[in-house]
């Protein structure tokens, strides 16, 4: 039996990037997955033949619509044991040009998303007694690098996972967290002016490289499963070694 066996997760970002790669994962460890995303078109064209995928629209940043998701998953499965929290924006920005505007959008989509989520997900997981939680922050916020939203939004998820962890422990729910570096996604791709910083990152990782979202992506199926059940509230930096310098 593979490690998923007759769980239900929930993914978001489902479409592209780590979110799709953890898609794969998870239904090859033997999941059932609800891959959501905003991109109904990319959703569709990578899993409308996929078996053990449901695919469904999500606006992360409108909490009725996180309602309305596990609600529908639940109808589906009979259950949710695995929320991920992967979908997330980035910006290239110089500090001097980010406006109220940019920064809301960033805390939204990053932030607000994250949290709409596990508010949604834990009365579900509430009444089975038992659930797993894996939030995606970034290695930004554990470093002082990104004077923008986006470290800043971040910043909040690692801080609304630990209050959860805390929280929602006494009803067997377990909230981590992982830190990614630089990973090869599509995200890190479309970021065109920031080829050369992104080669200046590569020098001072210590592992010398880009992450791959498999990297990540096993990371989080060990934080997910059975394997991690007396782990909560934990921080698992996957950065190539860059934040230890």
């Amino acid at each position: 039996m593979g490690r998923m066996q007759d769980k239900v997760a929930f993914i978001t970002g489902g479409a592209s990037g780590m979110g799709e790669m953890m898609v794969n994962l998870f239904t090859a460890e033997g999941a059932k997955v609800i891959a959501a995303d905003i991109n109904t078109d990319a959703l569709k064209a990578k899993w409308d033949t996929k078996e053990n995928v449901e695919y469904l629209k999500l606006n992360v940043t409108d909490a009725d619509n996180w309602e309305e998701a596990m609600k529908t998953a639940e109808d589906k499965f009979g259950q949710i044991d695995i929320l991920i929290n992967c979908a997330g924006i980035s910006t290239e920005k110089a500090p001097a040009d980010i406006t109220l505007a940019d920064w809301q959008r960033l805390h939204d989509i990053n932030s607000f998303g994250t949290y709409a989520g596990m508010r949604a997900v834990v009365p579900y997981m509430k009444k089975a007694g038992k659930g797993s939680i894996v939030n995606i922050s970034s290695y930004t916020a554990l470093v002082g690098m990104g004077f923008n939203p986006y470290s800043a939004s971040k910043g909040s998820v690692r801080a609304i996972s630990r209050a959860a962890a805390a929280e929602f422990g006494k009803d067997q729910v377990r909230v981590n967290t992982v830190f990614p570096g630089v990973i090869q996604t599509p995200m890190v791709a479309n970021l065109e002016s920031s080829k050369a910083a992104l080669e200046g990152l590569i020098k001072m990782t210590p592992l010398a490289r880009l992450g791959q979202p498999e990297d990540v992506g096993n990371a989080v199926m060990f934080l997910a499963s059975d394997e991690a059940s007396y782990i909560t509230g934990a921080e698992l930096v996957i950065d190539g070694g860059f934040s230890a310098r």
